[in-house]
């Protein structure tokens, strides 16, 4: 149920808001795109403080309207280690971002369609992560949860260092992609297979 809840709500919000805002909800996303040259450092800092002032509405808003206990805050759980959890986060979020930059950031026919695999992205996130760290890959929701169950861990950071660190892993990967020049290739395949049909 949280994972279909997360991945459906965020297909929705960047399917409605990609052209208000980019659809970028997060800040580790915003800063894979601000690595990737999508957005200037000017506008991924002034998306941060949006986003994180948006996450703490967000769980003021979600507190105030669900009876009792806050029980969206993240935590670790199932023995996970504050290291396994860093290290979890980080890769869920790489994940995430680079669905974000190979859906959304490469030009192709399908970038309309980009909100579906960031949706489904976040979901196979939750569906790995939710039993071990609770699935924070948005410092932003992670940070809104804290203050709204008034409830930091003292391994609140790993919410913050794994995503960033997932942000600029996914964004080396993309480089790299870049690097290697992967479009002329997948283009000369392509090519090869449409002479030998024909």
């Amino acid at each position: 149920m949280i994972a279909l809840g997360f991945g459906f709500s965020v297909t929705f919000s960047i399917w409605c808001f990609a052209g208000v805002s980019g659809g970028a909800l997060n800040p580790a996303v915003s800063l894979s795109l601000c690595l990737a040259r999508a957005i200037s450092p000017t506008r991924c800092v002034v998306m941060w403080f949006s986003q994180i002032i948006a996450g703490m509405a967000a769980g003021g808003a979600a507190s105030a309207m669900t009876p009792g206990k806050v029980l969206f805050a993240n935590s670790l759980g199932l023995g996970c280690s504050r290291s396994r959890g860093l290290f979890l986060e980080m890769f869920g979020t790489a994940a995430l971002c680079l669905t974000v930059l190979m859906t959304a950031v490469e030009k192709r026919e399908t970038n309309f369609m980009a909100a579906f695999p960031i949706g489904i992205s976040l979901f196979i996130a939750h569906v790995a992560l939710t039993g071990y760290t609770g699935t924070g890959v948005n410092p932003a929701r992670s940070l809104g949860a804290a203050v709204a169950a008034r409830y930091f861990p003292t391994y609140h950071w790993i919410y913050w260092i794994g995503p960033l660190l997932g942000a600029f892993l996914a964004w080396c990967i993309w480089q790299l992609l870049q690097i290697l020049d992967y479009t002329t290739y997948v283009s000369a395949e392509k090519a090869a297979g449409q002479k030998k049909k024909d």
